[in-house]
């Protein structure tokens, strides 16, 4: 970057946290943040904006939740066995370029080029994934709405940072959240009536009709910013990144299919796996994330940290009700209903709390709620205690999550200067993408080594590598406060 946008990114950056409302005062460097007039995210002049936001997040959200519920229905349908897993896997890796991409291009250009380019390619995921007839177009249908439907997420985060002012965004975050659980509770039964009743093709078909709309009423109220959502032409395009997220994104997709392999050979893929993660995944960070340096790199190497713990337990929960107390199916998958709900509620509190809790104090609070949520959830995998325990733990762990998870992100553009918003909101969710990929391969490892199954001791096993990983969450956080208030030198 020259020397003239390092300027312009100083003296935006000072101003980066405190914008406000057209024809506001914008704080200088310094100064002490004055509260606009409380009004919410559906106020009038956010009202279309935070809506149209919402609903985009709402339906990448349902389609994640559907397409779980109806892949047996295309596998059988499309004779796909044999690549079920890659069909899960292959979008979280695609996902991990779509966020660098996106959030270099919002960096150079703004982010509405970026996220109408991400919309229009995740309508073209869906319509390959609906129309497919073998399971090969499936999974490439599935790598293109993978690839899409992350890098929509980025442009996003900088349009709260350029348009919201600082004292709404942890409230705008809460509705991200709630847009991002609601379709954890009702998509599966839509998913499942829609290809049980009809076709398994309108789960994928049926997104598009309700898409337009949603990207309809949020365009207009961006074009009226769009003064205030430029980006910064001296931002270099990076082919160098490009590179790194590809490699990361094959290393994460090798580490989550190690565990087809047989013995040895699942250790020692998994092993160089994690190691080209963890050399790739470092350009894509920001500066000291890896050894948790204070402010912003502690913040999203948190964000992984947390993403690790709570997905990786998740996938086990509906195992264990189902293995040890036999339970159905729909009832074991109650659990997860009470974490979404709890996880909404969490995200509502942060956000009415505001300036009255500060980013580090909600995240150490959700990350010990976390920690103590699954040692009750270990105890009852190893001691065939009642579910109702490991049921009211889980909730507990949602509530956590919902307190720190949108801190994370008001944290992360708090910090941020203007010319590496898109970057490092890049960097949070792939820190979150990664996380979940390498603890979902650590306990699968882990378990089958126990007893290889998901009998009665790969639970303990399971949930012992999902506690460990919550303690170091919880001793990382107080890294998150950073030592200046001022807008980091951390970025690209």
């Amino acid at each position: 970057m020259s020397p003239a946008a390092d300027a312009r990114a100083s003296a935006a950056a000072s101003a980066s946290g405190s914008a406000t409302p057209a024809g506001g005062r914008v704080r200088e460097a310094g100064e002490r943040h004055e509260p606009v007039p409380a009004r919410g995210p559906l106020s009038g002049q956010y009202r279309w904006l935070s809506i149209g936001m919402f609903s985009l997040i709402f339906l990448a959200a349902f389609e994640a939740m559907a397409v779980t519920t109806v892949m047996p229905l295309v596998a059988a349908d499309l004779d796909g066995e044999s690549l079920f897993a890659l069909a899960f896997a292959v979008p979280l890796a695609a996902g991990i370029i779509g966020m660098v991409l996106a959030g270099n291009w919002a960096d150079r250009s703004g982010p509405l080029p970026s996220l109408l380019t991400a919309a229009v390619l995740f309508v073209v995921g869906l319509l390959i994934a609906g129309t497919a007839t073998n399971m090969v177009v499936f999974v490439l249908g599935r790598f293109v709405h993978g690839l899409s439907g992350a890098a929509v997420i980025v442009p996003l985060y900088v349009i709260v940072a350029r348009v919201y002012p600082e004292n709404l965004r942890a409230r705008v975050f809460a509705g991200f959240a709630a847009a991002w659980v609601i379709p954890s509770i009702i998509g599966p039964a839509i998913a499942g009536f829609v290809g049980e009743t009809i076709s398994w093709h309108w789960v994928f078909l049926g997104v598009i009709g309700l898409l337009l709309p949603a990207a309809g009423m949020m365009l207009p109220p961006i074009l009226r910013v769009r003064d205030r959502v430029q980006g910064d032409p001296d931002v270099e395009w990076s082919l160098g990144r490009a590179g790194w997220a590809v490699l990361t994104a094959g290393a994460a997709l090798a580490l989550s299919l190690s565990k087809e392999l047989p013995e040895p050979w699942r250790w020692v893929l998994a092993a160089v796996a994690i190691v080209v993660v963890a050399i790739a995944a470092r350009p894509l960070m920001p500066v000291g994330t890896l050894h948790a340096a204070r402010g912003m790199p502690a913040t999203v190497l948190l964000r992984l940290v947390v993403a690790g713990a709570f997905f990786g337990s998740e996938i086990y929960l509906p195992y264990l009700f189902i293995e040890r107390y036999e339970f159905s199916p729909s009832l074991a998958g109650a659990v997860l209903t009470g974490a979404g709900l709890s996880w909404a509620a969490g995200s509502w509190l942060q956000g009415r709390l505001g300036d009255r809790i500060s980013n580090t104090l909600a995240v150490q609070i959700g990350a010990s709620l976390l920690a103590v949520a699954l040692v009750a959830v270990l105890l009852v995998a190893a001691f065939s205690l009642s579910p109702v325990i490991a049921f009211a733990a889980w909730t507990v762990a949602g509530g956590g999550m919902g307190l720190m998870y949108p801190r994370h992100s008001v944290a992360v553009l708090k910090l941020s200067p203007v010319s590496a918003q898109g970057f490092n909101s890049a960097a949070l969710s792939i820190g979150e993408s990664l996380g979940a990929s390498v603890a979902l391969a650590l306990t699968a490892l882990v378990s089958s080594a126990v007893v290889g199954s998901f009998a009665a001791g790969a639970f303990t096993a399971d949930f012992a590598v999902t506690v460990v990983i919550a303690v170091i969450a919880v001793i990382l956080a107080p890294r998150m406060r950073p030592r200046t208030e001022e807008p980091a030198a951390t970025g690209p």
